[in-house]
């Protein structure tokens, strides 16, 4: 994870991980509507006040994303290189952050959670919006832009973003054929040559 999070943040990241692996596999075995908050808790070894201080609900701890990862990939990808190019900033943050072990596994988890359970995906796009807003905040301040006036901010987070789902999607469904730090850096490279000319507005 970015060197950015700090000892509490850490903390609370160990936390929230775990109340979410619960979930997701408290609900792979049983079924979404067969499984509560309070069994959660107990799965992850904390009391259900806990629960609910980081999650509102379930649904939102199978698919939910943690306000302190956003803003923690934010400020890394803020602080890369002034020389780099916003789609290269943001693939140096991503692809270090999937390049932990397990975070494939947990993508793959909560997709096939998704399709089992239709009813998760609205929560899973609000934490992708979450996710696109802390991002496009970061390229914006990057570029000295105001990102409600210039569009180009969150056009190159909206593309970051879909490549990042669908090359993760390729890689699991085509019996992952290459590592994933690989295969996500390929992609990016394709989408950074793509947008190497900023079109005018």
């Amino acid at each position: 994870m970015p060197d950015v999070l700090d000892r509490r943040t850490r903390r609370k990241l160990a936390t929230h991980r775990a109340l979410a692996h619960a979930a997701r596999q408290l609900v792979m075995e049983r079924g979404l509507a067969d499984v509560t908050t309070e069994e959660i808790a107990d799965a992850a070894g904390v009391s259900p006040r806990t629960f609910f201080n980081y999650f509102s609900c379930k649904e939102e701890a199978i698919v939910g994303v943690d306000p302190s990862v956003l803003t923690a990939l934010a400020e890394e990808v803020e602080a890369r290189p002034a020389d780099e190019s916003p789609v290269r900033a943001i693939s140096a943050v991503l692809v270090a952050v999937n390049d932990l072990p397990d975070t494939a596994s947990r993508w793959m988890v909560r997709t096939e959670l998704m399709r089992r359970h239709p009813e998760l995906v609205p929560r899973h796009m609000a934490g992708l919006v979450q996710l696109e807003a802390a991002l496009t905040g970061a390229v914006a301040r990057r570029l000295g832009v105001d990102p409600n006036v210039d569009p180009f901010p969150a056009l190159v987070v909206a593309t970051a973003v879909a490549a990042l789902r669908s090359t993760m999607e390729w890689w699991h469904d085509n019996g992952r054929p290459t590592p994933l730090t690989d295969a996500l850096g390929g992609a990016f490279e394709t989408l950074d040559a793509g947008m190497a000319q900023r079109p005018t507005t």
